[in-house]
């Protein structure tokens, strides 16, 4: 049946304003073009949003062309403002935006591991008003939190995870009760980073792949034809407590240390460094295990040595001709030097091919994004190897990329939903 005149209407406006917001202002005549609607229907469709106050003429076309088709349109950016968190186990980064996505206030403050519950949400909600009130958001419409742990399908919160601060669920329901009028909603953060990497970064020509966050803990996000899978618990991507090989035991429901977490976090990368002889550079700003990798990829490019000049070890059984990592996580294997940045890489590049192969073997994503910190830092170089590593174990064909965004991500991401979620409310159909 053909469309109500009502739900016609309802349905050009979305359309229009989604082109708005994707390409930025555009005149009538290009809306037209964009929509294939006729010159009426547009300037009618023009009419009704800037009476909303959705939209506003922002400019022109250019001077050679007047009128009102040169007139060049946009979205009321500051018809909403929106909070973007990203919330880690050692603190908290906040931006502040427009509706179109402009940072306008950003902002970050390290929360120590032995602040108290109290202590630790107040200045995390604090940093929040700060930013809004440098930024001129008098009032926030939507805040979206980017957060580790498990996310609850059901209600939306954050469910209580073992080793993680207890503030992290204290902070929703505070900042919920500050910001009566703002919709607050939280995601984890590693879902977050494959949204936005998706959308700007490494995987923009996916609708297939899954992200492997490598920083201070490990993650996996899994996105099939377009859509992000979350799981019957939320717990999809818990790749942290997968059981590997080459760890002092197993992963328990409340503790990952025995599982993969125990070879690709952080801490664990630092360890493997210490043995290779790998430091890095004094004064650098990013987390430690990012620094490492990244002072090793710096020293094997200077040194010209590419992804098997260091020798690409095979991953095998550990205890079986020395093929694999060692029985404490870490050991280079057969054909490379212990110590050096080469061996090192190789050591790691063994240990994520693990969780990779592991990915690879149940859902065929056909791509693998190392994401995070460590991700980013290890570049084309960790990457690489990974994948020669995973063309050899799998029989099925991955690519395996760095990603661009690294821990950035997670804030990008936080900050895509948060507008999203912003414009389901601002861009509904009016009651006509």
């Amino acid at each position: 049946m053909p469309a109500s005149p009502s739900t016609a209407r309802a349905i050009n406006d979305r359309l229009a304003l989604r082109l708005l917001q994707q390409q930025g202002p555009l005149t009538a005549a290009q809306l037209k073009q964009h929509t294939g609607l006729s010159r009426p229907t547009v300037a009618d469709l023009v009419d009704r949003l800037a009476a909303s106050g959705l939209i506003q003429v922002v400019g022109e076309a250019g001077e050679q062309r007047r009128g009102p088709n040169a007139k060049l349109y946009g979205i009321v950016a500051d018809r909403a403002h929106l909070a973007a968190l990203d919330v880690r186990t050692e603190g908290v980064s906040v931006l502040v935006s427009d509706l179109v996505g402009r940072v306008l206030g950003e902002a970050s403050v390290p929360i120590g591991g032995d602040t108290g519950t109290g202590h630790a949400v107040e200045q995390a909600v604090a940093l929040v008003e700060r930013v809004a009130k440098e930024a001129g958001a008098d009032r926030l419409h939507t805040v979206g939190i980017g957060a580790p742990g498990l996310i609850d399908p059901a209600t939306g919160e954050l469910r209580d995870s073992g080793g993680l601060p207890a503030w992290h669920r204290r902070l929703v329901a505070v900042l919920q009760e500050r910001l009566p009028a703002a919709r607050v909603t939280v995601e984890n953060e590693t879902n977050l980073a494959a949204l936005a990497e998706q959308r700007d970064g490494a995987a923009r020509d996916r609708d297939t792949f899954v992200l492997l966050w490598l920083g201070f803990g490990t993650g996996a996000a899994v996105v099939l034809d377009g859509h992000l899978r979350r799981g019957a618990s939320g717990g999809t991507g818990e790749i942290g407590f997968l059981p590997v090989p080459w760890t002092r035991g197993l992963p328990s429901a409340t503790d990952c240390a025995g599982g993969f977490h125990s070879l690709a976090s952080s801490a664990a990368i630092t360890e493997l460094a210490g043995r290779h002889g790998v430091t890095a550079p004094p004064g650098t700003e990013e987390p430690l295990g990012a620094g490492l990798v990244r002072a090793a990829v710096q020293a094997v490019s200077a040194g010209g040595a590419g992804a098997g000049d260091a020798g690409v070890v095979p991953v095998g059984v550990a205890g079986a001709g020395g093929a694999g990592v060692g029985s404490a996580g870490g050991a280079a294997g057969a054909g490379s030097a212990e110590g050096g940045a080469g061996a090192f890489l190789d050591a790691l590049a063994d240990r994520v091919a693990l969780g990779v192969a592991s990915v690879v073997a149940v859902l065929d994503p056909g791509c693998v994004v190392l994401g995070g910190e460590v991700g980013h830092a290890g570049g084309e170089e960790l990457a690489g190897r990974v994948e020669e590593r995973i063309r050899r174990m799998a029989p099925l064909p991955t690519e395996v990329r760095a990603g661009v965004l690294g821990g950035a991500a997670v804030l990008r991401g936080a900050l895509l939903t948060a507008r999203e979620a912003a414009q389901e409310v601002l861009f509904a159909p009016l009651d006509r």
